[in-house]
């Protein structure tokens, strides 16, 4: 059985140390300067989301804000700084879609998209992780995004299309339950393939997909629930 979990505390954990906001002040010059990310709402949103704090306490480095991955537990990771910005850039958001995310995590991307003013919708199918990103994000005021603990291979209940979907794990095709879930004219970014893996933008124009190549990357695989 899923079970739906979100966020409603609407408060800002504790202030934090100036060290984390000079951090991730040099994370954003990174982004816009070395890797030419354009779109400033998707700078704004990263200058604003506390990276750290979505990292489990005790998997917590001094680098967190480096162009890297991190460990969060359960075989899972944080995706690098650039990588969330890449994806969140080419979806093009717009004010109030209804998106759809793929492997919650930590909850990090989910911030991102939430700072955006994207109604998110984000399945995690680790529990633990799930209650994890519902109460930082809760803790952090992200009140208007909606966790469910459940598999991605499934719809989303009660929630026939969204505008966007969003993957941050790698399925061996791109799954028919997603593209499903697009309207038409929404747009999906997604990492496929096994050793391989290639981050490909979809587009749907009358029931039909337009698929473009971008950059070869790695993910975690996107798995079925265990039965």
């Amino acid at each position: 059985m899923v079970t739906l979990a979100m966020a409603l505390i609407n408060e800002r954990s504790p202030e934090e140390d100036p060290s984390w906001a000079a951090k991730r002040t040099a994370m954003v010059e990174e982004l816009r300067g070395h890797y030419q990310i354009r779109d400033q709402r998707v700078l704004d949103a990263m200058a604003k989301v506390r990276r750290h704090v979505f990292v489990p306490e005790k998997r917590r480095i001094d680098t967190v804000y480096g162009d890297h991955p991190c460990q969060i537990g359960h075989g899972q990771t944080i995706s690098q700084p650039y990588i969330v910005a890449h994806m969140t850039e080419r979806l093009n958001l717009k004010k109030g879609e209804r998106l759809l995310e793929i492997g919650t995590g930590s909850g990090y991307q989910a911030a991102i998209l939430a700072e955006l003013g994207v109604e998110v919708y984000s399945i995690e199918i680790v529990p633990k992780l799930a209650r994890h990103a519902c109460s930082v994000l809760a803790a952090e005021g992200y009140d208007s995004v909606r966790v469910l603990t459940g598999d991605g291979y499934e719809r989303w209940p009660e929630q026939q299309s969204f505008d966007a979907v969003i993957v941050t794990c790698a399925p061996d095709n791109v799954p028919q339950v997603l593209v499903d879930q697009l309207r038409d004219g929404g747009r999906m970014i997604i990492p496929v393939g096994t050793h391989l893996q290639q981050l490909v933008l979809l587009r749907k124009k009358a029931n039909r997909l337009h698929k473009e190549n971008d950059l070869a990357v790695r993910f975690v695989p996107m798995v079925h629930s265990k039965a």
